[in-house]
């Protein structure tokens, strides 16, 4: 199986970086929301496209993450994503209107951060088993302690140099992708050419499906290399995962959560000085939601990784998204610095928890071996909500003139996917007792049948096919 430490530590600690980048990067953007307003003059939906784009760029393009990590290897997609993200914030910083910024920023960014995104995560599903919500929560907790040191640092940067100064700096900053691109391949390539092969041949390839392999004539003459055989395999195999009952209701649940988190990371600075706090205090704000997201996903994925919890992984994010959802609820009604503290530290706890658990979950429902293809799946689907929120909440705010609307959206549409979840798991339970209690009744029909006695009471309950199958059992049963 996966070597559970080792080199997976390092690769925890690539992913870790990727997440900053990445993740925290995004997040700061909604400090530069009002210095762009400000500067190009134009109302709330109109300027949050540019944050919606970002986070839609870089979960609609997570399926490319996935494909080049397959198909060519993690670390070129890896440092490729890196220069496009750079790039497109240096480009950022000479913007002359909000559409460049919808390009530069919103694009180019974007799909630079999804070639990083998903390959790295996935890499560490790939190198941990028995650890996997600890190593997640390690990796993941990135996001939340990148948002923590770059919250203030860009406020200060935009400051003392100006947003377009602060956007240069980011781009500089964001070329620490390629590094991570490059610290993870020794491990990358060690991987692809050793372990791989012992993966395939374990856990993942079982001996029908190797039959599978060799009776697919096509790919016959290309099966000399098992990497090759690997490829011909996982095209053929890689996205099956998306008939899975289970896989469809999370995919689901996912669009309604990622619709109800998105708004709460561009609006909470704009709706905190809107009730009369600082610029400091506002990103304060930001940086706590930072720390305690930290200390949401190390905590949830070591307690999720113990004997007790473990096979309750799912309810644990149902639970997690249903509580941040409620904290939505109750953000109206928190008008100042001292009540929206203790909300900052809620909603970034439960945000980090389920963030940790989202990999953990899909994995539970795909299994490892899809894991790569399924998050690309996953991360894609946040896209469309990631798009859409932000500007539907900005125009809320324009039209009603106040944010609670949004809020409220924001925070039934996360309470949604979590009983959606929560019903669908259920039912699957029922259904497997319901199962159950069938195969034990038909195990005793059978029996009776066999000893000749009530042959026709149970023919009226089973299908021909079984009838013709009994009774050529019986008459074997009764030539003996």
């Amino acid at each position: 199986g996966p070597p559970d430490g080792g080199w997976g530590w390092m690769i925890v600690a690539g992913c870790f970086l990727v997440t900053i980048c990445t993740r925290a990067v995004t997040r700061c953007i909604s400090i530069f929301f009002v210095e762009f307003q400000a500067y190009f003059g134009q109302d709330y939906a109109r300027t949050a496209w540019i944050h919606s784009i970002v986070d839609c760029a870089t979960m609609l393009c997570a399926p490319l993450g996935s494909l080049i990590s397959n198909h060519v290897s993690c670390q070129v997609g890896i440092m490729l994503g890196g220069l496009l993200a750079s790039t497109g914030l240096i480009l950022s910083s000479f913007a002359t209107s909000l559409e460049h910024l919808y390009l530069s920023l919103g694009v180019l960014t974007g799909l630079g951060f999804a070639l990083c995104y998903s390959p790295a995560i996935a890499m560490v599903g790939k190198y941990f088993n028995k650890r996997k919500a600890l190593a997640y929560g390690i990796a993941m907790s990135g996001s939340g302690i990148g948002t923590f040191i770059l919250a203030p640092v860009v406020q200060l940067l935009i400051e003392q140099f100006s947003w377009r100064g602060a956007l240069l700096i980011l781009g500089g900053f964001v070329l620490n992708l390629c590094v991570c691109g490059a610290l993870m391949r020794p491990i990358a390539l060690k991987e692809d050419r050793k372990t791989a092969p012992e993966f395939l041949e374990q856990d993942y390839v079982s001996e029908a499906q190797r039959r599978d392999l060799k009776r697919m004539s096509i790919c016959s003459p290309l099966i000399k290399v098992w990497s090759h055989e690997c490829l011909c395999y996982c095209s053929w195999k890689e996205y099956d995962f998306l008939l899975m009952p289970g896989f469809m209701m999370l995919a689901v649940s996912v669009l309604f959560m990622a619709y109800g988190c998105s708004p709460l990371f561009v609006y909470l600075v704009p709706y905190a000085l809107s009730v009369g706090v600082s610029h400091h205090q506002a990103a304060f704000l930001m940086s706590i939601l930072g720390v305690v997201d930290i200390i949401g996903n190390i905590t949830f994925g070591w307690l999720t990784d113990r004997r007790c919890l473990k096979k309750h992984r799912h309810f644990c994010y149902l639970f997690a998204v249903g509580m941040d959802g409620l904290c939505c609820l109750f953000l109206p009604v928190l008008q100042n610095f001292p009540l929206l503290v203790p909300f900052s530290f809620t909603f970034g706890y439960f945000d980090g928890a389920y963030v940790t658990l989202i990999p953990v979950v899909t994995a539970d429902v795909v299994g490892t071996s899809s894991l790569s293809s399924a998050l690309g799946v996953v991360y894609f689907l946040h896209a469309i909500p990631y798009l859409v929120s932000p500007p539907v909440a900005g125009w809320l705010v324009d039209t009603t003139g106040s944010y609670t609307a949004s809020f409220l959206l924001c925070g039934f549409s996360m309470i949604f996917s979590s009983t959606l979840l929560c019903f669908a798991r259920l039912a699957k339970k029922i259904k497997r007792t319901h199962l159950q209690s069938l195969s034990n009744d038909t195990g005793n029909k059978q029996h009776i049948w066999t000893n000749g006695a009530i042959a026709y009471s149970v023919t009226a309950e089973l299908d021909q096919k079984d009838v013709e199958f009994l009774a050529a059992d019986i008459n074997s049963y009764s030539n003996r």
